[in-house]
């Protein structure tokens, strides 16, 4: 078997040193491709060490070959049964012991503003701030295209409760609800933006 790696999916353009940087835009996928690279690239411009895997489907890692798994603001852009799949692929890749870290949008926290708000904007507001609303859909060709290569619409979004289940019925164990910097170790901590953890739903378990 190969070393053991440290495994971040859904990157984006956020890469981080001593991590397998991966990302399933498609995008990046046209980027590799001679010829349509440079149009990708418009949309675009992924660093070059970024490859291409799919939480959704199989990633191109041996079972048990990671050692740390993390995702920042990927599966609230997941439809339901993708999420599923994405937990059962994040176990895989990793060794006995290892650990799968990450954060997303914390529903609960959105549905207390939601409700806190008294005024009349404040269905827009929520709406807006989770990203569950389509304000206009894409008419034109080109606009449609444009959007095709995207995918920032939310699709799902969970609170701690419904979170810590779903990891508890994919087989995960220790788990806990996570902070910013408090995994005490310090390969987690050269990937986390603690601007991505500000009011949002962060975990922490092992397989």
């Amino acid at each position: 078997m190969n070393e053991p790696k440290n495994i971040q999916f859904g990157c984006g353009v956020s890469v981080a040193q001593r991590w397998a940087n991966y990302d399933a835009s498609p995008t990046l996928r046209l980027s590799k491709v001679p010829l349509l690279g440079f149009l990708a690239k418009q949309k675009t411009n992924f660093p070059k060490d970024v490859l291409y895997g799919d939480i959704t489907r199989r990633m191109p890692v041996e079972n048990g070959q990671a050692n740390r798994v993390y995702c920042s603001h990927v599966l609230e852009h997941l439809a339901l049964d993708d999420f599923y799949r994405a937990l059962t692929e994040a176990r895989r890749m990793l060794r006995e012991g290892g650990v799968f870290r990450g954060v997303m949008p914390d529903l609960e926290w959105e549905a207390q503003n939601y409700l806190a708000n008294t005024e009349s904007s404040a269905a827009h507001e929520f709406m807006k701030s989770t990203h569950l609303g389509v304000k206009s859909r894409p008419k034109s060709v080109k606009q449609k295209v444009v959007s095709s290569f995207g995918n920032s619409a939310h699709l799902w979004l969970w609170d701690y409760k419904s979170l810590e289940q779903a990891l508890c019925d994919a087989g995960f164990r220790n788990i806990r609800r996570a902070r910013y910097g408090d995994s005490g170790d310090e390969v987690f901590n050269s990937v986390e933006d603690e601007s991505r953890w500000t009011n949002a739903l962060g975990w922490h378990c092992q397989k």
